[in-house]
Parts: structure tokens; C-alpha cells; sequence
């Protein structure tokens, strides 16, 4: 289901200007300026993940990279409302990362239920598909990590075989991971699937020495709307 067109957007969002950059390329090098750590989060969604991990983790500038404006307005909208200044909204395409951040400047990456874009001719589309973890390498420092969280097993199953791949050692794998009840912060996508008894997929991918050449790494298409926008209502 398509995220609902959201009434007055433009203004909205310009009321929100003071954290959604509009030229983010400026600021290549410079994200970590006042703050101890870089996070980013690819696709936001509705930003209540954003907000929860913001405020637990204030010497960290958190960056959400989000597609679709009518999700990031309400993200953006919960952000503002909570007082938080350690967070900022980019609208940009993953395939654009390195345009945005330089060299070893992220410590974490967040992907959380992204498009699983079904079928064989659509994996180089997956957030998680060799071309774009390889360009997740160079934004990272060595040891960064990538947080991926999914509904889906087949995209899940398909992700850890490409981390492996593109030299990330997996750690905290599981296949149900609110088994025993809720683990760390929701996204709304995720609270809802946790009410219907939906098992959710999680580990966390951190960055080793590669020296291995991965055929076919490279980003020729975009990878469409981050996150879980498109499918939240």
C-alpha cells in the first residue's frame, strides 16, 4: 500500500527546513562536526525509529536518507516536535552516497525493511545487492557496521550471503527476533508486524579487510524509494 499524499506538504517541509538539508554535497567530510559519531539511515519511513534512536544516542548525529517527501514531512514533523538536534533528513539516492559522504566518515548504516524487490531481474535494485554494499564500504571505517532488519526471509537469506561476499563478517543473526518480546527500537512497519505475529529477520554486518573483487559491484540503477515509505500508511 502506497504512503497516503499528505495535505499542505510543501509548507510543511519548509517548516521543517532547519533539518532537512537541501544541498547535502557541502557538507562531505563535515557530518561529524560537534558530535562524537555518524550514523545513517537509509530509508526513514514515518521516522519513529528515527526519533527513538536519536534520542538514545545523543553525542551521534544521526542522517536519515528518505525518497519520498510525504514520508519524510511526518518524519521530519516528529523530529521537530521532539526538540531533537542531533538529526538530519537528506532526499537522495543510495546510488548517490559518496557524493554526500567522504571516505570512512559513517560508523553505522541502517536498513530497515526496504523494498525486497522480488524476482532475480530486480536483486541489483536491493539495498542490500553487492553494488551498493560495496559503495556502503568506502562510506563506512573500517569495522563500521550495517543494522538490517527485514520481514522478508528470502531477501534476508539473500542479504547475508551478499555481506559475506563483499567481505562484512555477520554477527547477531536471527530469524524471529522478537521471540521472547519486543527488542530494541521499532519502526512503525515493525510494531505493526509485531501485533500480527510476523517474525522479523535482523542482523548486524560489520565491515572487514576485503581484498576479493566482486563481479558485477557496480550501481548502474537506482534503487527506487528507501525504506519502508512506499508500503506504510
Amino acid at each position: 500500500m502506497r504512503m497516503r499524499r499528505k495535505k499542505n506538504l510543501i509548507p510543511r517541509l519548509e517548516r521543517c527546513g532547519d533539518i532537512i538539508v537541501k544541498n547535502p554535497e557541502e557538507r562531505r567530510g563535515a557530518w561529524r562536526e560537534g558530535f562524537d559519531k555518524l550514523f545513517l539511515e537509509l530509508g526513514c519511513g514515518k521516522g519513529r525509529f528515527t526519533a527513538e534512536t536519536a534520542k538514545n544516542l545523543t553525542d551521534t548525529m544521526l542522517v536519515a536518507v528518505e525518497r519520498v517527501p510525504d514520508a519524510m514531512v511526518v518524519a521530519a514533523e516528529r523530529v521537530v516536535s521532539e526538540g531533537l538536534e542531533n538529526v538530519r533528513f537528506i532526499d537522495m539516492d543510495a546510488s548517490r552516497l559518496l557524493e554526500v559522504f567522504s571516505p570512512g566518515e559513517a560508523d553505522r548504516i541502517y536498513i530497515n525493511f526496504c523494498d525486497p524487490w522480488p524476482g532475480k531481474r530486480h536483486q541489483k535494485r536491493r539495498l542490500t545487492a553487492s553494488g551498493f554494499l560495496l559503495l556502503y564500504r568506502q562510506a563506512l571505517k573500517d569495522g563500521g557496521e550495517i543494522h538490517f532488519k527485514t520481514d522478508n526471509s528470502e531477501l534476508f537469506e539473500f542479504s547475508l550471503e551478499e555481506f559475506s561476499a563483499c567481505g562484512f563478517s555477520l554477527h547477531q543473526v536471527t530469524r524471529d527476533l522478537h521471540a521472547s518480546g519486543p527488542v530494541g527500537v521499532m519502526t512503525d512497519y515493525e510494531q505493526k508486524f509485531y501485533t500480527q505475529g510476523i517474525k522479523i529477520n535482523r542482523c548486524v554486518a560489520r565491515k572487514e579487510e576485503f581484498t576479493h573483487e566482486i563481479s558485477g559491484g557496480t550501481v548502474g540503477v537506482e534503487a527506487g524509494p528507501l525504506g519502508n515509505a512506499d508500503t506504510e500508511i
